[in-house]
């Protein structure tokens, strides 16, 4: 997939919330070491170092172009191009942060224990997951997938990995680890540009299993066809803006 820093990060203000109420959760004062797995272009680490200044902290994504732009930002990390389901790295750490990243990555049953397993004795795994998989904004893209000349080329972009539910990631984790924190928030995005800026959004994640497959032609229609529906299901004010619902899934778990 062609993931993009520079589309990511046109709604980075939105998309640190959930960063910041994930952080405030963390137990840990006594932080040495932390890791941020998936961490996109860096904004999550900034926030991590921002939290625990005198730690050594590391950055890791699956993505040279994320990597690059992190790399920019804060020079002073060491981050890494690595797979968070191969990551090699054994630890251990005092907080791995996982923002907005494990919903790419399939077999939780396994990588959650695994990561734990990085932990140092009272580290903490902090995660934040979209829980939007039912939202009409993913329900939308699934259906211009199966009903446009690119059905074909789409048939495995719908197949996206299962996300667990809360009482699932509380069931195996609970004998793993000391103590499991889960909560679930809905965030409502004022977005100016009404459903564009809902297209916008979703170009830098949920639609990038849908578009990459595509040629520029197809893109362009394609989001234009998405477009149309957004505007529907998420009708604009009469200021131009959106209110974008958003739901999130939290887990802090601590070793």
């Amino acid at each position: 997939m062609r993931w993009s820093s520079v589309q990511y990060s046109k709604f980075e203000n939105e998309r640190n919330r959930p960063i910041h109420d994930l952080l405030a959760q963390i137990p840990n004062s006594n932080v040495k070491t932390a890791a941020d797995i998936g961490c996109g272009p860096g904004n999550s680490t900034e926030l991590l170092v921002q939290k625990y200044p005198g730690a050594h902290i590391i950055g890791m994504d699956s993505s040279a172009n994320m990597i690059e732009a992190a790399r920019k930002r804060i020079p002073a990390v060491v981050f890494e191009v690595a797979d968070i389901a191969t990551w090699p790295n054994p630890g251990a750490f005092d907080v791995i942060l996982a923002n907005a990243s494990l919903q790419w990555v399939p077999d939780h049953a396994s990588l959650f224990p695994a990561l734990i397993a990085k932990l140092a004795p009272g580290g903490t795994l902090a995660v934040q997951m979209p829980d939007n998989f039912n939202e009409p904004a993913h329900r939308l893209m699934r259906e211009v997938a199966a009903n446009g000349t690119w059905s074909n080329k789409l048939a495995n972009s719908s197949k996206r990995l299962v996300r667990e539910s809360a009482d699932w990631y509380y069931e195996h984790l609970r004998g793993k680890v000391a103590s499991v924190n889960i909560w679930r928030t809905t965030y409502y995005h004022t977005l100016t540009g009404g459903s564009g800026a809902v297209v916008e959004w979703f170009k830098g994640t949920g639609l990038q299993p849908f578009l990459a497959p595509l040629n520029e032609e197809e893109r362009s229609l394609f989001s234009d066809q998405y477009q149309h529906e957004i505007s529907k299901a998420y009708p604009a004010y009469a200021n131009g803006t959106v209110l974008l619902p958003f739901p999130r899934l939290f887990i802090v778990a601590t070793r």
